[in-house]
């Protein structure tokens, strides 16, 4: 292996590391709130977020993050009562 692709691969791995690391952690266990809010589960790392009252909520795209903050409160409010309608516990 060539020493530059070396050097490559050490900073590529450093970079996915840093990235993994910044991703937030968020409200509703990292589930996309404009989902929740839609009555469906989605799955998200969290990297697209928005904070509301001091807490973090995630979505799994700018596109539902945008959907969400065109009426927030109402949006939060579906989410909660899914959340806790689907994850008991």
């Amino acid at each position: 292996m060539s020493s530059l692709f070396k050097s490559s691969l050490a900073v590529a791995l450093v970079l996915g590391f840093a990235t993994t690391a910044y991703a937030a952690t968020g409200q509703f266990g990292n589930m996309c709130s404009w989902g929740l809010a839609n009555h469906k589960d989605v799955a998200t790392d969290c990297s697209v977020n928005t904070s509301i009252k001091g807490k973090t909520y995630c979505f799994s795209s700018q596109e539902a993050k945008a959907n969400f903050l065109k009426n927030p409160t109402a949006n939060l409010a579906k989410a909660e009562s899914f959340y806790k309608s689907e994850h008991k516990g």
